[in-house]
Order: structure tokens, then sequence, then C-alpha cells
């Protein structure tokens, strides 16, 4: 169960609509209720969709820094589907045109091969042997279930430590755009830019707002409204503290 609770620290912290934020809301609550009730089918079913919601954050994201590669990533995808794909409306809608196995495809934006793709993949194919009627129970206990999370996190991790590239350029976008300018950036305080201009609207996670954390602000040095980025950034990990700094 411990490994499982980790995976909150690669959701979004806020969702463009208020549906997303109940529906991630309700496998959660789906996969700790059947978890405890032990019914590890249903636990290990809810934490999929969990696993494939964050890939389809971290497609997201990618789409959103990387729009020319991606839309290059689509070669052989009918036309009218490329253009529904870079016009989706929200990560969830990526499925109505893709099938799950294939979304991974995008991951080689990032550097990831075909080798560490097919072990993102994997689960897709295990969960539907579980998702079919088979006869067979595959988590009859928490251990079986337990070694099933820790080997997707282990896999979240690893999808995570890729994307740090894609969001330190959403980062850096966000300081060299308009939030850094006073006469154009939508909010006048510098936490709610950063709240909704770059954590909102880019659907970021704890463990993505640590990559940002850690810009080095010092190669933006030379840019206008230097300052402007400063206090950004000042405002950015005043909001969204490290373990380190809260417990100090």
């Amino acid at each position: 169960m411990e490994d499982a609770l980790e995976l909150g620290e690669y959701l979004p912290q806020s969702f463009a609509a208020a549906g997303e934020q109940a529906y991630l809301d309700f496998l959660w609550s789906a996969f700790q209720t059947n978890y405890e009730a032990e019914r590890y089918e249903f636990a290990s079913l809810a934490f999929h969709l969990l696993y494939m919601s964050f890939v389809s954050f971290s497609i997201w994201q990618i789409r959103l820094a990387r729009p020319e590669p991606f839309r290059m990533a689509m070669v052989g995808f009918r036309s009218d589907d490329e253009g529904k794909l870079m016009d989706c409306a929200t990560p969830f809608k990526f499925y109505d045109k893709l099938k799950e196995a294939q979304i991974f495809r995008f991951l080689k934006l990032i550097g990831c091969d075909n080798q560490q793709i097919g072990e993102f993949a994997k689960f897709v194919k295990r969960r539907n042997k579980i998702a079919h009627p088979s006869g067979t129970v595959f988590f009859n206990d928490h251990v079986a279930i337990d070694a099933e999370i820790a080997e997707m996190m282990t896999e979240v991790r690893n999808i995570e430590a890729h994307m740090q590239a894609v969001i330190l350029e959403l980062y850096r976008a966000f300081l060299l755009g308009d939030s850094s300018d006073p006469d154009l950036r939508q909010y006048p305080d510098y936490a709610d830019e950063v709240r909704v201009n770059l954590v909102h609207a880019n659907y970021m996670s704890e463990a993505d707002i640590s990559f940002c954390r850690a810009f080095d602000l010092a190669e933006l040095a030379g840019e206008p409204n230097f300052h402007e980025m400063e206090a950004l950034h000042a405002a950015l990990a005043e909001a969204y503290p490290d373990e380190e700094d809260e417990a100090a």
C-alpha cells in the first residue's frame, strides 16, 4: 500500500476540469477500498487506471513542450486522427483515438528506447487478462499485488526521470513568456501566476515541481525582466516547498 500511495507525488496538483479531479479521487477510493477489503483483483484494476492516467499526463506535457516532434511521431496515423490528437482538450481524450499500448510510443520523444517502452507497456497486457473472464484470480493476497505495484512504481520513476528535460522546457518557457512581464501577465500576485499558468496549465505534479525548484536561474540572467523571473521562482519555492523545507 505504501508504494501505491507514492504515485500521488507524480499526479497533477490541479486539473483543467473538476470532473478530472473527481475521476482521480474515485480511482484512489476504489483502489484503497478494494485493497483494504482484500479484493485485490479489483484494487489492481483501479491502480492500473491511475498508472495510465500518469502516463497520459506525461504525454500531454510532451505535446505542450515539443509540439513539432509530437506531430512527427504521429507519422502513419490517419490525418484526421493526427489533428484530433493535437487538439485534444484534456489528456484523457488521447484514448478516443489511441489504444492504451499505442500511447507509449510518444515516450520515444524523451529518449526512451523500445525495450524501455516494452517495460512500461507490459502492464496493459496483464490488466487485459484480468479484465476478461478467465476463471483465474491473479491476485490472491497482498504479497502478489504489492509486488505488482512495486514493479509499476519502478516504471513510474523511470518515466519521470526521463521527463525532467520536458518539465524544465515548460518552466523555462513560463519564465521567458508573458508571466515575467508585469504588463502582460494574467495575475499581479506571483504565487497566483505560478499556480494558474505553470502548475495548473501544465498538469504539474509534486515531482515535476521539484524539477522546477532546482532550475538554475543563472542561465537566464541576461534576459529582460530577470528580476521578475527571480520573483516567480521564489514564489514557486514558497508556495510549493519540498519536504525538507517544510520540516525545517
